[in-house]
């Protein structure tokens, strides 16, 4: 059986995507992020609790601000992206649960009551949804650039709060000259796929 989306699109969004290294200096508009959200927000998390948080660093003061918490490797690409996001997860999500799941509003405190729960909880389905945003990113015609080397630490003082917890840097635009390494193998089918 052959998937319903077809080979061009297949392509754009896995096949040839890759993760850039280099970008042109087109800007990333509002307007394309706001669809790239607005794609996104319906992949599935657990109840709903959807955690992710992003941060667009476009501002001078703001770029300079993040690439000191880069890794040395990951500054150039960082420093010249048009737009950066930091992708965070909210280990308060809960508070959204009563808007998010109208049917279940108790799941609020019976399954996140506590702490713990919420940051694992929280990581697990902001890490979903980062991914989904990848994939928005590149069905929007742009490259991504994500990234987990950084001080998280840092990060998290510089832009966040310590309900939010950073979960990657991803650098957005159109790719630029060499803006590809060769592409690494992927482990087959059959190494990944048991049947019981």
């Amino acid at each position: 059986m052959s998937l319903v989306l077809d080979s061009a699109a297949q392509d754009l969004l896995f096949r040839e995507a890759r993760t850039a290294n280099t970008f042109t200096d087109e800007p990333v508009t509002d307007e394309q992020v706001q669809a790239i959200y607005d794609l996104v927000k319906f992949g599935p998390t657990a109840f709903n609790q959807s955690p992710l948080r992003v941060v667009l660093v476009r501002s001078a003061e703001g770029r300079e601000r993040l690439v000191q918490h880069m890794a040395e490797g990951n500054q150039p690409k960082t420093s010249t992206a048009p737009l950066v996001a930091i992708l965070a997860a909210d280990n308060e999500f809960h508070e959204e649960l009563p808007a998010l799941l109208p049917h279940f509003p108790q799941a609020k405190d019976m399954f996140f009551s506590e702490r713990p729960v919420r940051e694992s909880a929280a990581g697990l389905n902001a890490a979903l949804q980062a991914a989904y945003f990848i994939i928005g990113v590149r069905a929007a015609g742009l490259a991504a650039g994500p990234m987990t080397g950084y001080d998280a630490a840092g990060i998290q003082k510089e832009f966040l709060d310590d309900d939010h917890a950073p979960l990657m840097v991803v650098n957005i635009g159109k790719p630029g000259e060499d803006a590809w390494f060769p592409r690494s193998p992927r482990l087959s089918f059959d190494e990944v796929v048991t049947t019981v």
